[in-house]
C-alpha cells in the first residue's frame, strides 16, 4: 500500500515542493513535483526527478563508527562528550569547533549553534554556507540592516527587465529558469541580460550577454549608478527620505573614471553592449537583478553584492512587485542556517556577536551565562587552526570539507593532524569520514523531519517518507544527546523537532519591537498538529502577517539604526593573487546540470551520471593551441595550492586567458579529480566568503602511455592507474582509465581485475594487436555481458554510449556479439549517442535522427516527439543547438 507524501527538495535554493508516493514495505518512492507549492508549481530539475533512485541502502551509514568499529549509539556519544570535554577543560573552549551545512535542517541547526555558542561558550560554529552566501548576507546587512531577501519568486512574472548575474541559472537553479523563461515567452517586453563571463546554457533566453572580464562587477556596477545619477534617472526622493550614504557614492566614483567608455574597457566589453545594458535599466522601471556564487565567492564579494544594491536603492526599485534584488541560495536550508546564527559571526535569529546587547539578549533567552562573547573562527581560519593544532577537536556535520574547500589538499592534512574528528553523516565513505575517530550515523533526507528556508524566504516542511535507515538517528537528536552528557540536560530537553521549532520562533520574536528582520513569532505555540501541517510559508510570520510576508523595503523602512538604507562606497580592487608566467591561466569554478556538489547522492542515480561523465576543463581555442591541447585529450592542471587532471573541452563560450572547472568530483569517483585542491585559499575581508572564481593556473597535456575503459555490471575496485574516473549507470559501472605503466599482459590483467567468484566459468571474447598496443575483451556469464574492457596506447577508443546500453540487455543477438569489440552498433541498431536530457534518457544522435526524419524546427516539436527538455528543460539550449 503507498501512501503520498508532500516535502521539499534536498538540492539547491529553489526550494522545490515534492509529492512523494511512498511504498515503505519496498522502500520504494515515486517522485513527482509539488503542484501547489509556489516555489515550482509541479516542476522539478533532473536532480529532483532522480530522488527515488537515491535512498538505496548501499554505502549507507548505518552504524555509529568509533575507531574504524561498529558501535553502539550509548559508546559512541559517550566518546564524542567525554573527548569534547577533555579538550575544553585542558585547553579551552575555543579549541573545539563545529562545522556545519545547508544540508542540516532548521531545527538540527539551531540546536548545533545553541550548543556550541551558547553553552561551550566558543564562537566556533560556522557552515559550508560560509563559501556560498555570506557575501550575500554582509551585503545586506550593510544595505539594509539585517539579511533580507527583499522579493519573491512571483516577481519574476511581473518583471520587465531581469539581469542573471554570475549565475548559470538553467543549470544551478534551473526550476527558476525555466519559470523566467515562461515569464518572457508570456512577456514580449520583458527582457533578460546575462553578466557572467561564459557563455552558459542561460544565455539561451538572454536578449544580451555581457561577457565581462573575471571580477570586474562592481565596476560595472559602479558605471551603471553614474549613468542614472547623470541621465537624472534616480529617485532622489527615496535616496532623501530613505537612504544614508548617497554624498559619499558619488564622491568615490569621481575618484574613478566610470564612464561607459572606461567601464567597457575595464570590463572588457563593447561599449555598445555596456550603454545598452545602462539604458535599459534606466529606462525600465521593473527591473531585477538575480545573482548568484559569481558575485558571492569573490574576494570582494561583498562590495559587488552592494554595488548591485546601490543601484537598485538609488532608483527606488527595491523590494516592489517586480522590482527589486534577488540573491539566488546555493543550498536547500543555507537562508535556514542564516536564520539561526549557523555562521561564526552570527548568534541566533539575526542577532550577532557586535552587538552586546544582542549578546545579552540572547543569553537571557537561552539561560546561558556562559555564552561566547565574540564570533569564532570562520571556515578556512577554522581548518588553518586545525592545521596548527590550536583547535583540538571539530565535529563536521552533513559537508564534505576535503572536497568543497579551497587548498583542500590542507584542509585533508589538517584532519589527518586533529586529535579528534567527528563526523555525522548517512555515507559511509566520503573523503572527509576518511579521517573521522567518531562516525555517527545520520538520518537521510528520506527519513528526516523538520524545516528548511529556501531563497524567496519560504519556510516549508521537510516530512519523512521512510523509517530510519539502520540505527540512523536525526542529526538535532544526536547533538542534544551530547548536550545532555556535557551537562546541559535543561536546555536540550526536545523530545521532537516541533519543541525547538517552537523555540527558535519565540526567540526570533524576544524582545524584538521591529529591529530585527527575521521574526516568525507567530509560529512560537504551533500545535504538533499544525506543524506536521505546515504550508509553506515566507517569512515574517508575526501576529500582524499570520500569513507571511512576500517583500519588503517598498515603504522605505529598514533595519539600520536610523531606519535608513545604507549606500555603500565601493572602490573595485583586483584580486590578490593574478596570473604570471609561472601560473597564465584563471581558473574559474562552479556547478554542472545533473550534479550536487560533492556527488554523495547524485552519483548514485545512474541517469545523472551520463551527460559529463567525467572530471572536464573548457578551455578557449586560443588558449588549447597556445598549450597545445586537443579536445578529449587528457590534461594536467597547477596551481600554487594543488594539482587535478581533467579532460578538454575546448569551446569558445570560455573567455579567452580563463578556464572552467566544475567542483563535484572527489577521491571516491576519481584519482586527480579535486577541484578544490587547485583553488587559492584567499577570502573576502568582510565576509570571509573565498575566492572560488580566480585562481591563477597552468595547464599542460597530461600524455599516458595508455587509455582504456572498463563497463562491468557490478562495481570493481580500480585504483591502481594515475588517472581513473568512476561512475554508476543503468545495470553498469564506468571507469575511464589512463596510466604511464602498463601490466605485462593485458588479458591477465583483465581476468584479475573484471572476475569474480564465479560458480560458472565465463567465456570471454578477445581482440589484440599487440604492434598498436590494443587489447580488447568482452566477458559472459551464462550467455549475459558481464564486462567489457577496452584498452590502447594511442586515442583509438570507441564511443561508449551503444555499449553502456548493452548492459540493460539479458541476451545479446548475434549481429551485437559479432560487433561487441568493434566498439559500433551493427547496421540498423541505434546509438542514442551522448546523453542530453537525463530526465528522459534521451541522447545527441537519437534527437538529430528525430529532427532529420520528422523535420522537427523548434525544441517544442523536439519535446512533443521525444519528451527531451519538457520536464526541468534544462536541456533545452543544448537541444536548439543541435537544431
Amino acid at each position: 500500500m503507498t501512501k503520498t507524501i508532500q516535502t521539499t527538495c534536498p538540492y539547491c535554493g529553489v526550494g522545490c515542493g515534492i509529492s512523494a508516493k511512498v511504498d515503505n514495505k519496498n522502500r520504494h518512492i515515486k517522485i513527482n513535483g509539488d503542484d501547489l507549492h509556489p516555489a515550482n508549481f509541479g516542476r522539478l530539475c533532473s536532480k529532483g526527478s532522480a530522488l527515488g533512485e537515491t535512498i538505496e541502502l548501499k554505502g549507507r551509514l548505518l552504524q555509529p563508527n568509533v575507531y574504524g568499529r561498529e558501535t553502539s549509539w550509548t559508546e559512541a556519544l559517550d566518546l564524542v562528550a567525554d573527548s569534547f570535554k577533555s579538550v575544553i577543560e585542558k585547553y579551552g573552549a575555543n579549541a573545539v569547533a563545529i562545522y556545519g551545512s545547508g544540508q542540516l535542517l532548521t531545527e538540527d541547526y539551531y540546536v548545533a549553534n545553541k550548543l556550541m555558542k551558547g553553552f561551550i561558550g566558543s564562537g566556533n560554529m560556522d557552515t559550508n554556507s560560509r563559501l556560498c552566501m555570506s557575501s550575500s548576507v554582509a551585503g545586506h546587512k550593510r544595505a539594509f540592516g539585517g539579511d533580507v531577501v527583499p522579493n519573491c519568486y512571483a516577481d519574476f512574472e511581473h518583471a520587465d527587465l531581469i539581469l542573471l548575474i554570475g549565475s548559470n541559472t538553467a543549470w544551478c537553479h534551473p526550476v527558476s529558469f525555466q519559470r523566467i523563461r515562461a515569464a518572457k515567452e508570456a512577456n514580449p517586453n520583458l527582457k533578460v541580460v546575462v553578466i557572467d563571463p561564459r557563455k552558459t546554457a542561460s544565455c539561451d533566453i538572454a536578449d544580451l550577454h555581457l561577457p565581462l572580464a573575471n571580477g570586474a562587477d562592481a565596476i560595472l556596477f559602479n558605471g551603471l549608478f553614474q549613468f542614472l545619477y547623470a541621465q537624472n534617472k534616480l529617485d532622489l526622493d527615496f535616496v532623501q527620505n530613505h537612504t544614508e550614504g548617497f554624498e559619499a557614492v558619488l564622491a568615490g566614483l569621481k575618484l574613478n573614471n566610470v564612464s561607459v567608455e572606461n567601464v567597457a574597457n575595464r570590463c572588457n566589453l563593447k561599449i555598445g553592449d555596456v550603454k545598452n545594458f545602462y539604458e535599459w535599466f534606466a529606462n525600465t522601471e521593473k527591473s531585477l537583478s538575480l545573482w548568484s556564487q559569481g558575485i558571492n565567492q569573490s574576494e570582494s564579494g561583498t562590495d559587488k553584492v552592494n554595488a548591485i544594491l546601490n543601484c537598485h536603492l538609488a532608483t527606488g526599485r527595491i523590494g516592489k512587485v517586480g522590482s527589486g534584488a534577488f540573491s539566488l541560495t546555493g543550498q536547500p536550508n543555507a537562508m535556514g542556517g542564516r536564520e539561526v546564527g549557523g555562521l561564526a559571526h552570527q548568534l541566533a535569529a539575526h542577532t550577532d556577536f557586535s552587538n552586546p546587547d544582542e549578546i545579552d539578549l540572547v543569553s537571557r533567552f537561552w539561560n546561558a551565562p556562559n555564552i561566547a562573547q565574540k564570533g569564532g573562527l570562520p571556515a578556512i581560519d577554522l581548518f588553518d587552526a586545525i592545521y596548527d593544532g590550536k583547535i583540538k577537536a571539530v565535529w563536521i556535520m552533513g559537508t564534505n570539507p576535503v572536497v568543497s574547500l579551497p587548498n583542500a589538499d590542507k584542509v585533508k592534512e589538517a584532519l589527518k593532524r586533529c586529535e579528534f574528528v567527528v563526523v555525522s553523516d548517512c555515507i559511509a565513505q566520503t573523503d572527509t569520514t576518511a579521517f573521522a575517530h567518531v562516525l555517527l550515523s545520520a538520518q537521510g533526507w528520506s527519513e528526516k523531519d523538520g524545516t528548511v528556508t529556501n531563497s524567496e524566504r519560504r519556510i516549508s516542511r521537510q516530512r519523512a517518507l521512510l523509517p530510519p535507515a539502520g540505527s540512523a538517528k536525526p542529526d538535532w537528536w544526536i547533538v542534544t544527546q551530547v548536550a545532555r552528557r556535557l551537562g546541559f540536560e535543561q536546555a536540550f530537553h526536545y523530545q521532537s523537532p516541533v519543541e525547538i521549532f517552537r523555540e527558535h520562533a519565540a526567540l526570533s520574536g524576544f524582545e524584538n519591537n521591529g529591529e530585527r528582520a527575521f521574526n516568525i513569532s507567530a509560529l512560537a505555540n504551533i500545535s504538533a498538529e499544525d506543524y506536521d501541517n505546515f504550508q509553506p510559508t515566507q517569512w515574517g510570520i508575526t501576529p500582524d502577517s499570520p500569513n507571511g510576508t512576500a517583500r519588503f523595503f517598498a515603504d522605505g523602512k529598514f533595519f539600520t539604526k536610523s531606519g535608513k538604507a545604507q549606500l555603500i562606497p565601493i572602490a573595485p580592487r583586483s584580486p590578490v593573487n593574478s596570473p604570471d608566467k609561472k601560473y597564465p591561466l584563471i581558473l574559474n569554478t562552479g556547478r554542472i546540470r545533473d550534479q550536487w556538489h560533492t556527488m554523495t547522492r547524485t552519483a548514485i542515480a545512474g541517469k545523472l551520471n551520463q551527460h559529463k561523465p567525467e572530471p572536464f576543463v573548457e578551455i578557449h581555442p586560443e588558449d588549447a593551441q597556445r598549450f597545445e591541447l586537443k579536445t578529449n585529450q587528457l590534461a594536467k592542471i597547477e596551481s600554487r595550492w594543488g594539482s587535478m587532471l581533467a579532460r578538454v573541452q575546448i569551446t569558445d563560450a570560455q573567455r579567452e586567458g580563463e578556464i572552467f572547472v566544475p567542483m563535484h568530483w572527489t577521491a571516491q569517483q576519481s584519482s586527480s579529480g579535486r577541484m578544490g585542491a587547485l583553488v587559492n585559499p584567499v577570502f573576502d575581508p568582510i565576509s570571509k566568503q573565498p575566492e572560488s572564481k580566480h585562481t591563477p593556473i597552468n595547464i599542460s597535456v597530461y600524455q599516458p602511455a595508455w587509455q582504456g575503459f572498463v563497463l562491468s555490471r557490478r562495481e570493481l575496485k580500480i585504483t591502481e592507474p594515475e588517472y581513473w574516473v568512476k561512475n554508476k549507470g543503468d545495470e553498469f559501472y564506468r571507469y575511464e582509465l589512463a596510466g604511464n605503466k602498463s601490466p605485462e599482459n593485458w588479458a591477465n590483467w583483465a581476468r584479475n581485475t573484471l572476475c569474480a567468484n564465479e560458480s560458472i566459468t565465463p567465456q570471454w571474447q578477445e581482440y589484440a594487436d599487440l604492434t598498436r598496443g590494443n587489447y580488447r575483451s568482452a566477458r559472459f556469464v551464462d550467455g549475459r555481458l558481464e564486462s567489457l574492457f577496452f584498452v590502447t596506447k594511442t586515442d583509438e577508443l570507441p564511443s561508449r554510449n551503444w555499449l553502456m546500453s548493452l548492459f540493460v540487455q539479458t541476451e545479446l543477438s548475434k549481429v551485437e556479439r559479432l560487433a561487441l569489440l568493434t566498439g559500433e552498433p551493427p547496421k540498423g541498431v541505434e546509438d542514442v549517442g551522448t546523453i542530453v536530457c537525463a530526465c528522459f534518457n534521451v541522447g545527441e544522435k537519437t534527437i538529430q535522427q528525430a529532427i532529420k526524419k520528422h523535420g522537427l524546427k523548434t525544441h517544442q516539436e523536439v519535446g512533443n516527439c521525444l519528451k527531451a527538455g519538457t520536464n526541468c528543460g534544462s536541456c533545452v539550449p543544448e537541444i536548439k543547438a543541435l537544431l
